[in-house]
């Protein structure tokens, strides 16, 4: 039996899928996976840092990020390998979850959902490596050059976070993206150098 080329990429898109469908149709389930700072911080309830990784807020949500994940995850797992990829994706949810706990733990009525911080540490850590890799998205007719998409992103995760409405944890996507630029940092320095040099030339 032969395994498929993005195993890492495949099992987390799949259950993505899944886990957010069975959360949509039975609010039951989505309340048992979302993610209260207040409550983490005061009782546990630790595994909510992943849980609420896989459940989103509306088809909108989930679509938008199934599309950026499929743009960069697969592409970013050839490169450095399931394993890391797999760490990457997990490290990013983690952390990103964490810093939304630091900024809301005393705030009872806070909950929050979605897989946008581990989906920022993707495409963060695929800029790196695929400094000109170039996406489409319906209906814009034109390529969308990957770092312009991300620092957009980035940029639109921050006005969300200051005007937050609903359980879209725009906070994640911020602390996503830095994980996903440290990791690399961390485990390939060699790479992260390579883009600031690119970087310092084109400047």
């Amino acid at each position: 039996m032969k395994w498929p080329e993005n195993p890492g990429a495949s099992s987390i898109l799949a259950l993505t899928i899944v886990i957010s469908l069975i959360g949509l149709f039975s609010r039951k389930f989505l309340e048992r996976t979302v993610l209260r700072p207040y409550t983490l911080v005061r009782s546990g309830g630790y595994a909510t840092l992943v849980t609420s990784g896989f459940v989103h807020a509306g088809f909108g949500h989930l679509i938008f990020n199934l599309i950026t994940f499929y743009s960069f995850a697969f592409p970013l797992e050839r490169a450095i390998g399931t394993t890391k990829f797999v760490v990457l994706y997990f490290t990013g949810m983690v952390l990103s979850g964490l810093g939304t706990c630091l900024k809301h733990r005393d705030e009872p009525d806070y909950a929050t959902l979605g897989a946008s911080g581990a989906i920022l540490a993707v495409l963060f850590a695929s800029i790196v490596y695929f400094p000109h890799l170039r996406l489409f998205i319906l209906p814009i007719p034109l390529p969308i050059p990957g770092p312009l998409f991300a620092v957009a992103y980035l940029a639109y995760s921050y006005y969300s976070s200051r005007h937050a409405k609903g359980r879209i944890n725009h906070d994640a996507h911020i602390g996503g993206a830095l994980s996903g630029i440290a990791f690399v940092a961390l485990t390939d320095p060699g790479r992260f150098r390579a883009l600031l040099d690119s970087l310092s030339h084109s400047l």
